[in-house]
């Protein structure tokens, strides 16, 4: 997974972790998408999975549910 925060306070950030990069934004953007990508690494490993084994409906359906995307209309 890539995180891209496209607001900026002045500083750089970047975190990496199992399944995610993450790139930018202020530090309040920074921490939520650091939030969201461990939450859905937790999903995925309380479903006995890996990233790549999960289908496209099992990522978005978990992607959901810690509010990741915002857009319903897919």
């Amino acid at each position: 997974m890539l995180g891209l925060g496209l607001d900026n306070d002045g500083h750089k950030r970047l975190t990496t972790g199992p399944n995610f990069v993450l790139v930018g934004g202020t530090e309040e953007t920074h921490s939520v998408m650091t939030e969201k990508v461990i939450k859905i690494n937790e999903k995925i490993a309380a479903r006995g999975k890996t990233l790549e084994k999960l289908s496209r409906g099992e990522f978005e359906e978990i992607a959901d549910s810690v509010g990741l995307r915002q857009d319903h209309s897919k």
